[in-house]
C-alpha cells in the first residue's frame, strides 16, 4: 500500500498551518533520489522556527540525519549529520568540557537549521552567529550532486548556504568549532533597570561581559518605557564556584518538564494577563542587582523546561517578530516601537531585547548588523497584521531589517536581502509569499 506522505504541518508558531507532503529518509541516494524527483522542496530540521520558513510544497525532513560522526575531543571539533539537535551535542560534550559557542534560546534545533538561519544568540557583540564557527558542511543540490563546501572549497556555495534558508540544497552534515568550558555553570548578574535609557546604558557597560540579554515590559507608558531587566553572564571556573557544586562541576541536570496538556482558550492572553505577567516578573526580583550562579539550562534555554508551551497561544497560534535596528538609531527606534505596541494593547509575554556587534561581511546572508534587536510574540488575532505593518513602516524608517527564521507577514523590503539562493527547485512558501505581497 502506497504510504500517504500529506501530513498538516506548522512551525513552531502554529501559524500558518498547511497541507503538505513530508518525507524523511536516512540514506543518500533515497534523498538524491527524492530531491530529483521532485520539482519544488525544502530541508526541515525540528520545525522550532516560526512562521512560514522551512515550508514548501514537498518538505524533507531532516530528523533521520541524525548521527555523530567524530568528536576531537583534544580541540573540541564536532562532525554530525544536519538533524542532530542542540540538545543532543549538549549531553555529548558538555560532560566532556565544552559547549555551542553560539546558540539561540531553545537547545531543540538542528546544526542544519542552525547554518541556514545562521543563529545568533546572547553573545553576539562578542562572538559573533554560528556560521563563524562552521568549517564546512556537505550540501546536495537541486541535481542530486554532493558537494564538500568551506571558506577553501566552493566558498560561493559555503557563504551563500549560511544564512541562505535552505535555499541552496540539503546541508546534509557539518564540521564545527565548540567552546572549552570549565562548567556547566554561569556567573550571573541580573540589574533592574526603570526605562528604555537605563537598560540601554547598561548594555552599553556591559559589552565586555559574554552574554548580555534584557527583558523587557512590553506594555510600560512615558518615563516607564522600556522597564526590563538586564541579564549578563560569564562562564564559571571551578574556583569561582560555590563549595556544592565543585564536586561535579560539568554535571548535566535531569530537571522534571511539565507538559501544556492542551491548547489555551483563546480569552486566556490578553493586555490584563500579560500586565499582571509582566508586573510579577519585573518584581520577583527584589534588589537592584542580583548576583548568584546558575546552570547554563535555565539561563541559556528558560523556556525549555515546559513542553509545548506553544499552545499557551491557543490553537490559532502566534508570530515572534524579531527586527534589528542599527545601533545609532537604536534608542529612538525601540523608543518608537514600544510606544507603538503599547498602544495597541496587544502585549507580548517575551520581550526580548539584545545588542548585537558588527555583521561578517561574508556571511552576507546573515540577519545581525551592528544595533539593538528585539524580540516579542503576539497572539493571531484580527489586529495583527495592522500593528506588524505599523511596526515594519518604523523598522524600514530606521533602516533595519526583520528577521527570516521567524518572519510570517512582513513586508519583502525587510525581508528580502538573501542574495545568491536563487533556485528553481529549493524554494519555500515564506519567499513564494515575499515575492508575491
Amino acid at each position: 500500500m502506497k504510504k500517504n506522505y500529506i501530513k498538516e504541518i506548522s512551525n513552531w508558531g502554529l501559524f500558518p498551518t498547511v497541507e503538505k507532503e513530508i518525507r524523511s529518509e536516512d540514506l543518500e541516494e533515497k534523498i538524491k533520489k527524492y530531491v530529483i524527483s521532485s520539482q519544488e522542496i525544502i530541508a526541515r530540521g525540528n520545525g522550532r522556527c516560526y512562521g512560514d520558513a522551512s515550508l514548501a510544497e514537498k518538505i524533507f525532513s531532516t530528523k533521520r540525519l541524525n548521527k555523530f560522526l567524530q568528536f576531537d575531543r583534544i580541540n573540541g571539533i564536532l562532525e554530525c549529520e544536519s538533524g542532530v539537535l542542540l540538545s543532543e551535542i549538549l549531553e555529548l560534550c558538555v560532560p566532556q568540557g565544552f559547549f555551542l559557542y553560539v546558540t539561540p534560546g531553545t537547545k531543540y534545533i538542528s546544526v542544519g537549521g542552525a547554518i541556514a538561519s545562521n543563529i545568533h544568540g546572547k553573545n553576539h557583540h562578542k562572538e559573533g552567529c554560528f556560521g563563524d564557527y562552521v568549517y564546512s558542511f556537505r550540501l546536495m543540490t537541486e541535481r542530486g550532486e554532493i558537494l564538500n563546501c568551506s571558506e577553501q572549497e566552493n566558498s560561493d556555495l559555503f557563504w551563500a548556504t549560511i544564512g541562505g534558508m535552505g535555499l541552496t540544497g540539503i546541508i546534509l552534515s557539518a564540521t564545527f568549532q565548540l567552546k572549552k568550558i570549565k562548567t556547566a555553570y554561569i556567573k550571573q548578574e541580573c540589574i533592574k533597570a526603570e526605562n528604555l535609557q537605563e537598560i540601554f546604558q547598561l548594555f552599553e557597560e556591559s559589552e565586555s561581559w559574554t552574554y548580555t540579554v534584557a527583558w523587557l515590559d512590553c506594555l510600560q507608558k512615558g518615563n516607564k518605557i522600556g522597564k526590563s531587566i538586564l541579564m549578563r553572564g560569564e562562564h564559571a571556573s571551578v574556583s569561582e564556584l560555590p563549595i556544592k557544586y565543585k564536586a561535579q562541576p560539568l554535571k548535566i541536570k535531569k530537571s522534571f518538564q511539565p507538559t501544556i496538556p492542551f491548547y489555551f482558550p483563546e480569552f486566556v492572553l490578553n493586555k490584563w494577563s500579560v500586565k499582571i505577567f509582566n508586573a510579577l516578573y519585573y518584581n520577583k526580583q527584589r534588589k537592584k542587582v542580583l548576583k548568584n550562579f546558575v546552570h547554563y539550562e535555565p539561563f541559556f534555554y528558560p523556556l525549555d523546561i515546559i513542553n509545548d508551551w506553544n499552545k499557551i497561544y491557543g490553537k490559532k497560534g502566534f508570530i515572534q517578530y524579531q527586527m534589528v535596528i542599527p545601533k545609532k538609531q537604536g534608542y529612538e527606534g525601540m523608543k518608537r516601537i514600544l510606544e507603538t505596541i503599547a498602544k495597541s494593547g496587544q502585549g507580548s509575554f517575551l520581550t526580548v531585547l539584545k545588542l548585537f556587534g558588527e555583521e561578517n561581511p561574508q556571511a552576507y546572508n546573515s540577519f545581525p548588523m551592528a544595533g539593538y534587536t528585539l524580540a516579542l510574540d503576539f497572539k493571531i488575532n484580527k489586529k495583527l497584521p495592522k500593528l506588524v505593518a505599523q511596526l515594519d513602516d518604523i523598522v524600514e524608517e530606521f533602516g533595519g531589517r526583520i528577521y527570516l527564521a521567524k518572519d510570517s507577514m512582513s513586508k519583502p523590503s525587510l525581508t528580502n536581502y538573501l542574495k545568491n539562493v536563487e533556485s528553481p527547485k529549493f524554494v519555500s512558501l515564506q519567499q513564494k509569499r515575499i515575492k508575491n505581497l
